[in-house]
């Protein structure tokens, strides 16, 4: 539980939104972790305690990393142009040793199938790929097509398995007495939804529990 509750401090939700030293520090944790676990005779104490100077010492770094560039470059690096107007940057793929193989699955993974439609590429510092596509291989925006798009919220899951969801209806706009009176039209019983999703203009969807 403490090494989630500390990768939790440290704001990430998975492992590839880890920079290298919070990477280093979670897997350190870990393995102090496991110590007490293997020995019985060590006392818990015994790996609490370094692993919460370690959670601290990977706070302090976050901050200074925060409050000086020069810092967060040396520990996390910087980012790096392996594509720049099209131009595949050889070298820098060599520095980072990073295959053309590699190089275009992550491409793949993004949806783009040929080197010749990048523009821009970017090797970010926690190693994912951030592509900007040629204008002409672009997918127009309704701003590029004058059309004006009604502005709908965030579809959100008001109920599950027969249960509100607090925090999901305060995202919709709409509040439980509004979601009652949908059931109520829809001659749906709350127990018997299995999910129910609405937005912000009020178009919803429900999805009634499977019958045994």
């Amino acid at each position: 539980m403490l090494i989630i509750f500390a990768v939790r401090i440290m704001g990430k939700r998975q492992l590839s939104e880890l920079q290298p030293s919070e990477l280093v520090v979670t897997l350190i944790i870990a393995d102090i972790a496991s110590i007490p676990m293997e020995d019985n005779s060590r006392p818990l104490l015994s790996g609490l305690v370094p692993m919460l100077i370690l959670v601290a010492l990977e706070i302090i770094v976050s901050v200074l990393m925060m409050k000086i560039p020069r810092f967060r470059k040396v520990i996390c690096g910087s980012p790096v142009m392996i594509i720049e107007d099209g131009k595949l940057h050889q070298n820098e793929m060599k520095r980072l040793r990073i295959t053309t193989e590699d190089l275009c699955v992550q491409l793949r993974q993004q949806g783009i199938f040929s080197l010749g439609d990048v523009e821009y590429c970017i090797a970010e510092t926690n190693g994912k790929l951030s592509v900007l596509q040629k204008p002409d291989k672009r997918n127009p925006s309704a701003e590029n097509l004058n059309i004006t798009i009604d502005d709908t919220g965030i579809e959100a899951v008001v109920i599950n398995d027969g249960q509100f969801l607090n925090n999901s209806i305060r995202l919709s706009r709409t509040n439980i007495k509004h979601l009652n009176k949908i059931l109520k039209r829809e001659k749906t019983a709350l127990k018997d939804v299995f999910i129910m999703t609405i937005d912000c203009s009020g178009k919803y969807t429900i999805i009634k529990k499977d019958k045994k």
